[in-house]
């Protein structure tokens, strides 16, 4: 259970993290943060729901009565307006994640057919100027739809050479899970990690980081494959990673949350519609949000399978689109550690 202590101390640090850049500058002062209770409340996290509480979130996004923007943006432009007036509309800091590479399904179809969407991709964010996290799959895996599925085949020389071009680019890396495996069939709890035991769980992750480190990637961010993951989870994938992801299926799981949001050892950074969509949905998102000025960290999921159809040509005009106002992940993590409290481990 979260204590009123830890609670306050998770929403100083993630008050620090969203108003990052105008502690940098002078703008800002701790002080000003720890001022104004309500604004602290705004960035406190929120204790897992109850099961029904969960399930009713999750209606509620599908009905599309509930988003980030209403969900959590709101609240956040509002705390920033009241600390910084005239000067609180500024331009967004998208942070954009791609999943996944490989593709899961690539070792039971074609490994170069999905290599070369994932360059064709690339290619195209390199080409407008759009940083973004590459969620890494550490091995190709066969049946990954189906549990009892068995076997499968280390990364390539040509997907090392892939790894190695993005990195050069200045692509960021996470870890997405270790083998995008479900372990149920029913295609709303797909999940490779729900349902494992702490020891399990643990022994998952260090597989995968094991077979990362031989592309030389040491990520600091987890994405969890179908975005499920059990809250009991969550402080073992902490111990390892300084960014855990989510998305709208990891709302009956853990309920809706806001982020990037301080959850005790690590960074909640969920994304949720609209901005977890498909690059032509998100085309007058990006206008619409760049418009308001929210000034914040804004996470964007874009999936490489889902730009295909149309030869990448909506990706194209998003990363255009994109590319003025997309940050480095790196900048981010650099954030992410300033925000700690000293002494933080």
């Amino acid at each position: 259970m979260m204590t009123e202590r830890s609670s306050s101390h998770d929403a100083l640090c993630s008050a620090r993290l969203s108003f990052a850049k105008e502690l940098e500058a002078g703008i800002l002062t701790e002080r000003d943060l720890t001022a104004n209770p309500k604004l602290l409340d705004v960035f406190r996290p929120r204790p897992v729901p109850s099961l029904s509480v969960r399930v009713a979130q999750r209606l509620a996004m599908k009905a599309g009565w509930r988003d980030f923007d209403s969900g959590f943006l709101g609240s956040v432009r509002s705390a920033r307006r009241a600390l910084l007036g005239s000067i609180a509309d500024a331009p967004p800091r998208f942070l954009v994640r791609v999943d996944e590479f490989p593709d899961s399904r690539a070792l039971d179809d074609s490994r170069e057919r999905w290599r070369s969407g994932t360059r064709m991709f690339h290619q195209a964010m390199r080409t407008a100027g759009v940083p973004y996290l590459m969620a890494l799959v550490p091995q190709y895996a066969h049946g990954p739809l189906d549990p009892t599925a068995t076997g499968g085949e280390p990364l390539d020389h040509e997907d090392r050479a892939l790894i190695e071009q993005m990195r050069r680019d200045g692509v960021a890396f996470a870890q997405h899970g270790t083998t995008h495996r479900t372990r149920y069939r029913d295609p709303r709890r797909r999940s490779e990690l729900c349902g494992l035991a702490p020891q399990e769980t643990t022994a998952s992750i260090a597989d995968g980081l094991e077979r990362l480190a031989h592309v030389a990637v040491v990520p600091r961010v987890y994405v969890p494959p179908f975005n499920r993951f059990d809250a009991s989870q969550f402080p073992l994938l902490a111990r390892h990673f300084d960014v855990i992801g989510g998305g709208p299926e990891s709302v009956p799981l853990i309920g809706f949350h806001g982020g990037p949001l301080w959850r005790g050892n690590a960074v909640f950074l969920p994304c949720y519609p609209p901005v977890y969509a498909t690059a032509a949905a998100l085309i007058p998102v990006i206008d619409r949000l760049v418009s308001v000025g929210p000034g914040t960290w804004i996470p964007i999921v874009l999936h490489v399978s889902w730009e295909i159809g149309d030869g990448f040509e909506s990706l194209r005009s998003l990363a255009r689109k994109l590319a003025p106002y997309a940050a480095r992940w790196d900048e981010f993590l650099e954030a992410v550690d300033m925000s700690r409290a000293p002494g933080d481990a």
